[in-house]
C-alpha cells in the first residue's frame, strides 16, 4: 500500500508539473501576441534585444535563446538589430556579450548596442533614441517580459509604441520552465498591484 500512495503521489507531481508547464506555454503564447499587428511587407524592421545578468565573457542559456528569438525576428540584412543591457551582474555589458554570440556565427545585419540599461525600464528609455527612426519595432525576450517593456514603451513614447509588431519569440515548448515561472511571477506581480495601487 507504501508503495501504492508513492506511485499516486509521484503521478501526481508530475502531473501538476505538466500542468504548470502548459499554462505557461498558453500565458505565454497569448503574451506575444496581445495588441500586436504582424510586420508589413517591405518594411525595415527593427529589433530590440533585451539582455539578461551574465557573470562571463560567453552568453548564458537565457541570453543566448533571446539573441536567437531576435535572428528570427529580423527578416533581412537590412533590418536593424540592437542589444540592450549594461554590466549588471558581469564585468561586461550584456548588450556586448549578446552581440558577441551572432557575430561569431557570422551574422551579417547591422548591429547597435546600448550598453548602460540595469533595468528594463531603462532599456526601454535608453533605447528610445534608436527606435526613433524604425518603420516597424520588435522587441525581444521571453514573451511576458517582453510584453512588460512594450508596455513601458506605450507610457513613454505612444507615438513610437504605434510601431510594434510581433516578435519571433514565442514557439510551443521552447524554454519551457522560464515560460512557466515568468507566468507564475508575472500574476504575482499583478495580485501585488491589485492590492497595493501604490506600488505600481
Amino acid at each position: 500500500m507504501r508503495k501504492s500512495l508513492l506511485v499516486t503521489l509521484s503521478a501526481g507531481t508530475a502531473a501538476a508539473g505538466i500542468a504548470f508547464l502548459l499554462w505557461g506555454e498558453v500565458v505565454s503564447g497569448r503574451a506575444s501576441v496581445r495588441n500586436l499587428e504582424r510586420g508589413r511587407s517591405g518594411a525595415r524592421r527593427t529589433v530590440l534585444v533585451l539582455g539578461y545578468g551574465n557573470r562571463g565573457p560567453r552568453a548564458n542559456a537565457v541570453n543566448r535563446y533571446r539573441v536567437r528569438a531576435g535572428l528570427r525576428t529580423v527578416r533581412s540584412v537590412d533590418d536593424l538589430l540592437i542589444f540592450s543591457g549594461g554590466a549588471v551582474r558581469g564585468p561586461e555589458p550584456e548588450a556586448v556579450v549578446l552581440a558577441r554570440y551572432p557575430v561569431d556565427q557570422g551574422y551579417p545585419g547591422q548591429i547597435l548596442l546600448e550598453a548602460e540599461s540595469r533595468s528594463t525600464e531603462e532599456n526601454i528609455r535608453n533605447s528610445i533614441p534608436l527606435l526613433e527612426d524604425a518603420e516597424e519595432i520588435a522587441i525581444v525576450s521571453n514573451a511576458l517580459h517582453a510584453e512588460r517593456a512594450r508596455g513601458l514603451l506605450r507610457a513613454r513614447r505612444p507615438d513610437l509604441a504605434l510601431r510594434l509588431i510581433r516578435a519571433d519569440d514565442y514557439r510551443f515548448g521552447e524554454i519551457p520552465v522560464i515560460k512557466a515561472v515568468s507566468a507564475a511571477l508575472a500574476l504575482l506581480e499583478r495580485r501585488r498591484n491589485r492590492a497595493d495601487p501604490a506600488a505600481r
